[in-house]
């Protein structure tokens, strides 16, 4: 770890810091000046054309979706003045995506892999983009490190081969990942077709009501068909018959009439500090238990209606997280922060800057704007009644600013400009009661059948290093996961210990903390 080649940005300046943004304070607010960040991500971003650079490849169906009126059993109105939740009976048209994220646009739809799951909901009041994945959680905390995750989890730059040890290299150094892993390495890794998963957000959000007040939100989505996963002998079965097996099915239910549902919950939590908790709830690596935030439903989801060209309703459709409405913002959750700059930047990039005017992406409403001009500008925005103006403010004739709604006070940050993590890691908790209180002992077996094939094809020190931090999860995690590729059980702590070591030079004494 020592004699490595030094890190630089584009412009030949050393990296100090490549795990952390700039942030007020470690929990507060991204910094706009986050430079190697945003020349990470922008280059990022622009990798590969012209297909997603993730999340290639995807099947996509519109729907509606029905808002009960209510949250739980208070009125919607109690948490949010969003428009689309405050009537019983309210359907808003909706566009969904369904992806696989490494893979390319032709590749398995049985891999083992995170799979997307994107809503865009097409209100009265604009669109609102609900951005997540099936498995609730993330590998990384802080979206510095996002194009860095990516590149392990894609073919060799060389070889052109995806590699367990490529991948397993990273997860060896990321404490933080250890509970996606244990997802994804379970049956949740291979979801029987589209049509059977849960999905989440992911993110921390925030509902705001009309005094303007706030709570922090999860959003969830719970499938009326069941969530189901494959076995890897199950998946390799299918594989072999189909790669395109989840889209050929989801594709056929909504065409014989049999339309998929899911219904929306959020979890809420109280906008402030909370130090009775032993995770950061602004953490994506972590859920938010169902015991202590329980989901409460706002409303039903279905898909009836297939789209009529792959090429201008999938290819071209774009879903981003800084898509919101009135009455849902954002809170100071890293990577959604991060998200909200790359996903729309990819867009930009891949379909164009005026992406919003085509049909599959364009809200119901009328859509009044100062912007002109770009590529591919199919028409101009609604504009004010004298076509000489397009600035604002103006005197007359030009667009105005909208009527300002209330919203909550600002939260004053006394804190310096950092670079820093959140201090509250625990980083194997989670992941330990998952294995101990979720997952039966088929399941179980499973799990470790599945992580002994990928770690055998790793070097040892891998190896060691992954089996040290699943000791930490639970010892009988990380003792039959040693077992199954021969490692040494003390081997494997003074492991874990030299990866501590390594994150406690860099500041981070507590990434090794559970």
């Amino acid at each position: 770890m020592t004699d490595q080649p030094l890190l630089t940005t584009r412009q030949g300046h050393p990296v100090r810091d490549n795990q952390n943004m700039r942030t007020i304070g470690s929990r507060g607010p991204a910094t706009m000046e986050n430079y190697h960040f945003l020349e990470k991500m922008s280059h990022f971003d622009r990798e590969r054309i012209p297909e997603r650079v993730v999340h290639a490849r995807g099947f996509v169906a519109h729907g509606e979706f029905e808002a009960y009126g209510t949250i739980g059993d208070e009125p919607a109105s109690t948490y949010t003045r969003a428009h689309l939740f405050q009537e019983k009976g309210r359907t808003t048209p909706v566009t969904v995506r369904f992806s696989t994220v490494g893979g390319p646009s032709g590749s398995s739809e049985a891999a083992r892999d995170p799979r997307g799951f994107a809503v865009k909901f097409k209100t009265q009041e604009g669109n609102w983009d609900l951005v997540g994945n099936n498995l609730l959680v993330f590998f990384i905390r802080d979206a510095m490190k996002f194009p860095d995750f990516i590149h392990s989890q894609k073919p060799d730059p060389r070889t052109n081969k995806q590699e367990p040890q490529r991948v397993f290299d990273f997860f060896s150094m990321a404490p933080e990942s250890q509970h996606m892993i244990t997802f994804l390495f379970s049956t949740k890794g291979i979801p029987k077709d589209y049509r059977f998963m849960n999905g989440g957000g992911v993110n921390t959000y925030k509902m705001v009501d009309a005094e303007g007040k706030a709570v922090l939100v999860k959003y969830r989505w719970t499938s009326q068909q069941g969530d189901v996963g494959l076995t890897q002998a199950e998946a390799d079965e299918v594989q072999a018959k189909d790669i395109g097996h989840a889209t050929s099915a989801t594709f056929d239910a909504i065409e014989s009439g049999n339309f998929p549902k899911w219904e929306l919950g959020v979890q809420i939590m109280e906008d402030r500090e909370h130090p009775e908790l032993d995770f950061d709830p602004l953490d994506d690596t972590k859920t938010w238990p169902d015991d202590q935030f329980p989901i409460r439903p706002v409303g039903m989801m279905t898909l009836n209606k297939n789209v009529m060209d792959f090429h201008q309703e999938n290819e071209q459709a774009a879903f981003g997280t800084g898509v919101l409405v009135d009455g849902l913002e954002f809170s100071d959750d890293k990577m959604l922060i991060g998200r909200t700059f790359s996903y729309s930047d990819t867009q930009r990039y891949r379909v164009g800057p005026n992406y919003l005017q085509l049909p599959v992406n364009a809200p119901v409403v009328p859509v009044n704007t100062n912007q002109r001009g770009g590529q591919m500008s199919y028409h101009v925005d609604g504009i004010g009644s004298d076509p000489h103006v397009n600035y604002e403010p103006n005197v007359g004739g030009g667009l105005a600013e909208s009527p300002r709604t209330r919203i909550q006070d600002a939260p004053e940050y006394n804190a310096r400009k950092v670079q820093a993590h959140l201090e509250l890691e625990n980083n194997y908790g989670q992941a330990g009661a998952r294995w101990r209180d979720e997952l039966d002992e088929a399941e179980r077996t499973e799990l470790v059948s599945n992580l002994v094939g990928g770690l055998s094809q790793c070097t040892e020190l891998v190896q060691r290093r992954m089996v040290g931090h699943f000791l930490r999860c639970d010892e009988e995690y990380g003792t039959r996961v040693a077992q199954g590729i021969g490692v040494d059980l003390e081997d494997a702590r003074k492991a874990v210990e030299e990866v501590d070591r390594f994150w406690a030079e860099r500041g981070r004494p507590n990434a090794g903390a559970y």
